[in-house]
């Protein structure tokens, strides 16, 4: 990372006031103060920090070393980048410097014919061949020194060649050196003519390159073993062909894996499948291997840069070879049947052997999360499509009784066969995710998890008999799902798919809670802020699957709903005719709650009565269950606008009659909603703007309303004696007739008729 980035982050850490003046300037106004000649560290950070509390302090040391973290990730991942354009330009730049010498001896020898012209030497006298010197040569060079040189120089060639066939090659090393000793000597002395030190210079680099052609020749030996070949590498490099000699040390570990791998074929061993045990095999050998050479190289030439950017290039690429061999061997193949615990298996394999070469400095990882990432992925999907298909293909047979799971406890939460197999494919699937989280595919894992889940929450949907008749109404064919006809079998619908997003499918994924293999060795704060975000997102992911929960819930409210507001044949029951027309006869009618909301009533005590045995633990759940019940009848009251402009508007509008039983209906919900202790504000507000708007209606004819409506205690009298008549618990020898009635006494007799006749059943 930029340093100067780095320092407008800091810039940039002052308080919140300083932080939002400075975070409006570009990053070069921002830059300005580091690139002051008269730049003072410590007055900086004293402008910064003196404010600072000790928390706070604290807080920005942890912030630095982030960001020094970061800047040593980006800086590895920039030289891993670039290892490729590293190697080709040092090639070229060692392919230049051998031209240069080229170049260099060509002058020289160039500068040596114009020098021995101008002493009158001849030219062929520059031949480095065996011979020694001329006679003629010998009777115009009277120099002693330059005749033992030459004699020295004969009997070393002679020498050599012996030692060259030989091929004792620490001695000819030993011999090469000392000559080269002898001829820096003589350079510095001036002793020697310039065609001679040619001679002798280019008799020296012959001999050289026979030598290492000898040494190149035995390297190459597929009998050369390890010591041996660390030897003659050793020796190459002596001889001034370090980029050669590691190189060829490279490309025999290369020669010594390929032959190794040949051998090896997939075999099953008792436990172990066949791709995982030759995954195991080859991964070994491809990493020891790496490990072998990585050791080699550091002891012949150490850490030069030039050596190590070309051993990485190789290991990166020899990874590269291993990893197409797994995917063709093993992982293609699991990747294809969805065999997601075979392919994570083989990456854990895979990476663990890799892992052992950081001590070396090698962090092979990426390559190998790169070549196998995309195949796990491929095996991940498949194992949620095998989830989805089986859990819809179970479904159809799915009698939505609730059991415990196969080899459970008493204590287990309950599921239908459907949604055990959805749970128990799901812990499955999360068994074995420590290698998922490494290749980055626990996000991946949840989201497609996210998707199952939603795509099973639309089975059970399928699953109401208002689904059903829907999809055969609109010429789809009746789903492949068996329906849930009773109310038992419908909250059980609710209770498969509350169980799996409140505590299995949470459960199951918790299992990636903490990252132990990727922070623990990280230090504790960073272990805390890892641990911290993992717990938001698991927490954002839970209220995602909640959201399935309430569509499913909100369907199965609609399915009561409508098995409320409308008959068999499909006929309309909540109309604004049951009120208007009760003010069309002479007689005051008997006031009792509309038949459709004593029903209203009578479903919801037998689903409260259903819940609590079923969603044992989750009262609350049940509760909001019957809240949007409720509210989903009185809404659609609220909401439909056929209904208010027939009050309003409508030929026979809306009388004193209707509105008190309009406002008795909406006093009985509330009553009945309150003792079971699911009135909503929402649902309470509700149903007073629905009273208030019929109040106008009847306003609005001219009519005062007020003048016909009984007080309040009398509505809530009359909705509570209902209640009791409802439940059986209705005893009317010792009731104050006179008080349930506005103008008249409302009789036991009376009451008991309007209920058991269903005096309000036709309106």
């Amino acid at each position: 990372m930029d340093p100067m980035v780095i320092g407008a982050r800091e810039i940039s850490f002052g308080d919140s006031n300083d932080f939002e003046k400075e975070s409006k300037l570009s990053l070069g106004e921002r830059l300005k103060v580091f690139k002051s000649s008269q730049f003072d560290p410590d007055a900086f950070i004293d402008s910064k920090c003196h404010r600072m509390a000790e928390k706070e302090l604290k807080h920005l040391t942890m912030y630095l070393k982030e960001l020094k973290k970061e800047s040593a990730e980006e800086m590895r991942k920039s030289v891993y980048a670039n290892y490729s354009a590293f190697i080709r330009t040092a090639k070229e730049i060692s392919a230049l410097e051998g031209q240069l010498l080229s170049l260099r001896n060509l002058l020289s020898t160039q500068a040596a014919v114009v020098h021995g012209l101008s002493d009158g030497v001849h030219v062929n006298s520059l031949s480095p061949g065996l011979e020694g010197p001329t006679d003629e040569d010998m009777s115009r060079n009277k120099n002693n020194e330059v005749t033992r040189i030459e004699t020295w120089l004969n009997e070393f060639l002679e020498s050599l060649e012996v030692l060259l066939a030989e091929r004792r090659v620490e001695e000819a090393l030993t011999a090469l050196d000392e000559t080269d000793r002898v001829v820096e000597d003589a350079n510095d002395r001036g002793s020697l003519k310039q065609t001679i030190l040619i001679s002798l210079q280019n008799a020296i680099m012959a001999s050289k390159l026979k030598l290492a052609d000898q040494l190149v020749e035995t390297a190459s030996q597929s009998s050369t073993k390890g010591a041996e070949r660390r030897a003659v590498v050793t020796a190459l490099k002596r001889l001034g062909d370090g980029l050669r000699a590691h190189t060829l040390l490279l490309n025999a570990h290369h020669q010594k894996l390929h032959h190794t791998m040949q051998i090896l074929k997939p075999t099953a061993t008792s436990n172990v499948s066949p791709g995982a045990a030759y995954c195991t095999s080859l991964s070994q050998l491809v990493f020891s291997t790496i490990a072998q050479a990585s050791s080699d190289s550091l002891a012949v030439f150490g850490e030069d840069t030039s050596y190590t950017s070309e051993l990485v290039s190789w290991a990166v690429k020899e990874t590269k070879n291993f990893g197409v061999l797994v995917r063709r061997q093993s992982l293609a193949q699991s990747a294809a049947s969805g065999n997601l615990r075979a392919a994570a298996q083989c990456v854990q394999i895979c990476l663990g052997h890799c892992s052992l070469l950081e001590s070396q400095g090698l962090s092979l990882s990426p390559v190998i999360l790169k070549d196998f990432k995309p195949l796990v992925e491929q095996a991940l999907s498949a194992n949620l499509r095998r989830i989805e298909q089986n859990c819809a293909a179970l479904a159809s047979s799915d009698d939505w009784s609730l059991k415990h799971p196969h080899g459970g406890g008493v204590n287990q939460s309950r599921l239908s066969s459907s949604a055990n197999r959805f749970n128990s494919m799901v812990q499955d699937l999360f068994e074995d995710v420590e290698p998922l989280e490494t290749l980055q595919l626990g996000t991946p894992l949840l989201e497609g998890l996210i998707q199952v889940f939603h795509s099973f929450v639309n089975t059970l949907i399928s699953a109401f008999p208002v689904s059903v008749t829907e999809a055969t109404q609109d010429g789809l064919g009746v789903p492949i799902v068996k329906v849930a006809e009773t109310e038992a079998q419908q909250l059980a619908l609710l209770a498969n798919a509350l169980l799996l997003a409140d505590e299995f499918l949470p459960r199951a994924a918790a299992k990636m809670l903490p990252l132990n293999h990727t922070i623990r060795d990280e230090e504790p704060s960073r272990r805390d802020i890892d641990r911290q975000n993992r717990v938001l997102e698991q927490r954002d992911w839970k209220k995602r699957l909640q959201k399935s929960v309430d569509r499913l819930r909100d369907s199965f409210c609609r399915q009561h709903a409508l098995e409320l507001i409308f008959t068999d044949d499909g006929e309309l029951r909540l109309t604004a005719h049951m009120y208007t027309r009760l003010d069309g006869y002479a007689e005051e009618p008997e006031w009792f709650p509309s038949s459709i909301f004593q029903e209203l009533y009578m479903r919801l005590s037998q689903i409260a009565t259903l819940a609590s045995e079923m969603f044992v633990g989750r009262e609350r759940f049940a509760t909001l269950l019957l809240i949007r019940l409720t509210e989903t009848i009185i809404l659609w009251i609220s909401d439909d606008q056929t209904f208010w402009e027939e009050i309003e508007q409508g030929t026979k509008p809306l009388g004193p009659f209707g509105l008190q039983q309009f406002y008795l209906d909406m006093e009985f919900v509330m009553l009945f909603a309150s003792q079971g202790r699911f009135l909503s504000r929402n649902l309470q507000q509700v149903a007073k703007n629905i009273i208030a708007r019929a109040i106008d209606a009847v306003s609005a004819t001219g009519i005062d309303p007020y003048s016909s409506l009984p007080e309040d205690e009398w509505f809530a009298e009359v909705a509570q004696i209902a209640l009791k008549m409802l439940t059986g618990n209705a005893n009317f020898e010792n009731e104050d007739r006179e008080a349930v009635s506005p103008t008249v006494s409302v009789s036991g007799r009376s009451m008991t008729s309007g209920f058991s006749h269903g005096s309000l059943a036709s309106m």
